[in-house]
């Protein structure tokens, strides 16, 4: 029986690299994961010359969508209902979105997957739409809105 909310006591930054432990061939792959994280904090660093956690907080807030659609319905009838996300879902997705966007932009790519979460992070704590996680966000609220 595992507990339901156990991880909301976890470090977010730990969060973050168990996000990026995802498609088989990453998975359970913790250290490397744990390195990505660890080189991603110093190029946040060395490119803002901020708090690189307070980096990763501020685009965890902005990336968190804050309303989504769910499917309502019963006898074959399905229509998309908008609903306000938990302040805990909004933490946990915007995690899935920021490790998704840096693993799209790093796959086939030159540069390492260190340095697309970097950018990612950035782009998203300043709010910027050519980040993904902000791109997802934007379109995941727009339907729901279509849906109200």
């Amino acid at each position: 029986q595992k507990k339901r909310f156990r991880k909301a006591s976890c470090p977010i930054v730990e969060r973050l690299a168990c996000c990026l432990m995802r498609k088989g061939r990453n998975s359970g792959k913790k250290l490397m994961a744990c390195r990505i994280v660890q080189h991603t904090l110093e190029i946040i660093h060395l490119l803002t010359d901020q708090n690189p956690i307070q980096v990763v907080v501020d685009a965890i807030i902005n990336s968190g969508p804050r309303e989504d659609s769910t499917r309502v319905g019963g006898a074959g009838v399905v229509r998309r209902q908008a609903v306000d996300m938990s302040p805990f879902r909004r933490v946990n997705y915007a995690l899935y979105l920021l490790a998704t966007g840096a693993r799209e932009a790093s796959f086939r790519n030159l540069k390492t997957m260190a340095e697309c979460l970097a950018e990612e992070l950035i782009n998203a704590a300043r709010g910027s739409s050519n980040s993904y996680a902000i791109k997802k966000k934007d379109e995941i609220e727009r339907v729901a809105k279509s849906n109200r």
